[in-house]
């Protein structure tokens, strides 16, 4: 199966998304406009994008100083065309308005079609960063910060960033250190907000310089001092600013000003190579606004409540590397069923052992080859099928009626920590599994498969770690509104287990699901038994990772259902190939869950009253 028939499959047999044009919104909206829109991203992957993705990882970015002593960023020619390409594609502003330039596409189209993007060459970049600052804007910026930045950066004219991370914070933002004071006594007197001058340093910040743009809209996590000068403590006290590379005005012109941002040097990573990773400082006077030093930014939101408005953007991107995740597994497992398909070694087990004098058998005939494509099938496609259902709820969040609206958020409250972390740590290892199948070819830059690895491995890191997640998840996630959420989604899965129980060749799973949702259930509950955090947190990561595989094997199942009802025999290889992931996932993967709730249900303290002294 191709990734587009795995799409086309996913997108309307299971979700059905075509049913959406009913609604208003997406009135203008048929299978027919759905599919145009999957055929022009593919074709730009395949063209723009997949030719050029070791030239990304080869020729990494680099810097030149200017006369005037900044740094300048050199990237490849074909990373310009590819994202020029992609801004007059009009996927930036996909999901947005008409009047805003957009299609008004469904979310879950959005996401579908960005899939060829990733699958193609992640690390020269597309616009996730930019449409998440644009979204971001739309929300909780004022209208004309929407007009002059968002509807900029949704045409392709901006870029947009998030500058959350500092040196000494890292992901603990209530020790973010960048201040933001009133710029002068009129400060609330310009049209774009409350101006403000914002000193302080931000790292890991992508596509934080470049110029493939003319101007990159920076969103910059920063503290307001008190009426003595101190920062406040905590999260409440981060504000949340706009500050523009470059100056602009209220009719979105540039007023060929530079900003006092500037760029301290680029990360070199082990991935991801072809997008820069940036540490930049605010506010140090390299380039002064008006004779004074301070990166000027104007307020979004209310002071003290940017955190919040920063997570509708965090949240989003979460999803973005869920789905960046599952198409570097996606990439690997073609590239492995297609090396395995084509290379000959070794030969069948026969009788009393290998008859020598028997031809080579291809690799993809050995039982062995055979678990390790499953499992990245498995992993892949999976992966695929959770983060288009939860681009699903977010289609029916925004654009549902009644009790379904609020089920949708709840949901996606729950399932975004499985949607960022599930694909990275699993379709990680479907990367490993693929170098795995090319053997020592796997190891060298002959075949492209340790590039997708290395690719995929900041996933983990990204957006979040997988203890932050972990945290998250079962900190507060499971806890919200009284469990509703995770009641809620035990409805969802005992729908599917009901279903399936009366079907023949999913019947076995069924029960088997239910078992295991029981027993997150109950670890669920053991873990905070005593009531004290940090017992019930000891083992965050372990519960996510036995939670994640109860939703992963509900969403096989689910699809394997979807899959039995358009072809009950069976007689169509792709349902032989969903059922028997199904089987893969409910045999090999799902009884790992045991080992993992164990110790979240005894609140083991293993790892946490380990001493420092003894390692």
């Amino acid at each position: 199966m191709t990734l587009r028939t795995t799409l086309d499959f996913l997108l309307h047999d299971w979700l059905d998304t075509t049913a959406l044009t009913s609604r208003e919104r997406f009135a203008d909206h048929n299978r027919e406009t759905f599919d145009a829109v999957l055929d022009t991203c593919e074709r730009i992957a395949r063209e723009k994008y997949a030719p050029f993705n070791r030239l990304a990882d080869v020729e990494e970015p680099r810097t030149v100083t200017e006369p005037d002593g900044s740094l300048r960023v050199v990237l490849p020619q074909a990373t310009h065309d590819a994202q020029k390409a992609y801004a007059e594609s009009g996927m930036l502003s996909a999901a947005q308005d008409y009047e805003m330039g957009g299609m008004q596409l469904p979310y879950s189209v959005e996401a579908a079609a960005n899939a060829f993007f990733a699958c193609a060459s992640v690390s020269m970049g597309t616009g996730l960063l930019t449409t998440g600052n644009a979204n971001l804007l739309m929300v909780h910026g004022t209208a004309l910060q929407k007009e002059v930045f968002a509807k900029n950066e949704f045409s392709g004219r901006w870029s947009g960033t998030m500058c959350l991370s500092e040196p000494q914070a890292g992901s603990s933002l209530s020790d973010v250190a960048t201040r933001a004071v009133p710029d002068g006594a009129d400060f609330e007197a310009d049209a774009l907000g409350p101006r403000y001058r914002l000193k302080g340093n931000k790292m890991w910040i992508s596509s934080g310089e470049h110029e493939i743009n003319e101007n990159i809209i920076h969103l910059v996590l920063a503290k307001i001092p008190d009426a003595d000068g101190k920062l406040v403590p905590g999260t409440r006290g981060i504000s949340l600013f706009v500050v523009p590379k470059k100056m602009v005005n209220a009719q979105g012109e540039l007023t060929g000003v530079r900003n006092d941002v500037a760029l301290a040097g680029l990360n070199h990573k082990l991935g991801w190579r072809g997008t820069t990773n940036t540490l930049l400082n605010f506010g140090e006077g390299q380039f002064p606004v008006d004779g004074q030093a301070g990166a000027v930014g104007y307020l979004v939101g209310q002071p003290g409540k940017g955190l919040a408005c920063m997570f509708h953007m965090m949240n989003e991107a979460r999803i973005g590397v869920g789905i960046a995740a599952t198409m570097l597994g996606m990439a690997g497992y073609y590239a492995s069923l297609d090396y395995a398909k084509n290379r000959p070694q070794g030969r069948p087990i026969t009788g009393a052992g290998k008859d020598a004098a028997a031809p080579q058998t291809r690799i993809i005939e050995h039982a062995d080859v055979k678990r390790m494509l499953l499992a990245q099938k498995t992993y892949c496609e999976g992966a695929l099928a959770l983060e288009l259902y939860c681009a699903r709820l977010v289609d029916e969040q925004h654009t549902g009626t009644g009790p379904e609206v609020d089920d949708a958020r709840l949901l996606l409250e729950v399932l975004t920590p499985i949607a960022k972390s599930w694909p990275s740590e699993w379709c990680l290892e479907a990367n490993s599994l693929a170098i795995q199948v090319h053997g020592g070819y796997g190891y060298t830059r002959d075949f492209p498969v340790e590039q997708y690895w290395r690719d995929n491995r900041l996933n983990m890191i990204h957006e979040g770690t997988h203890g932050i997640q972990g945290l998250d998840l079962l900190g507060r996630k499971v806890l919200m509104e009284d469990g509703k959420g995770l009641t809620l989604l035990s409805h969802r899965v005992m729908a599917t287990v009901n279903r399936c129980n009366g079907i023949p060749a999913l019947a076995p799973h069924a029960k088997a699901l239910a078992k295991a949702l029981q027993e997150v259930g109950t670890a669920t509950r053991e873990a905070w038994a005593t009531g004290v955090p940090a017992e019930a947190l000891a083992n965050a990561v372990p519960y996510m990772q036995a939670f994640g595989h109860t939703v992963l094997a509900w969403v096989w199942l689910d699809v394997a259902a979807c899959a039995l009802d358009n072809d009950p025999k069976q007689e169509q290889l792709s349902t032989q190939g969903r059922v028997g992931c199904t089987a893969f996932f409910f045999r090999y993967e799902l009884p790992k869950i045991n080992a993992w709730l164990g110790v979240v249900q005894s609140r083991d303290l293993t790892c946490a009253t380990f001493p420092e002294g003894a390692f």
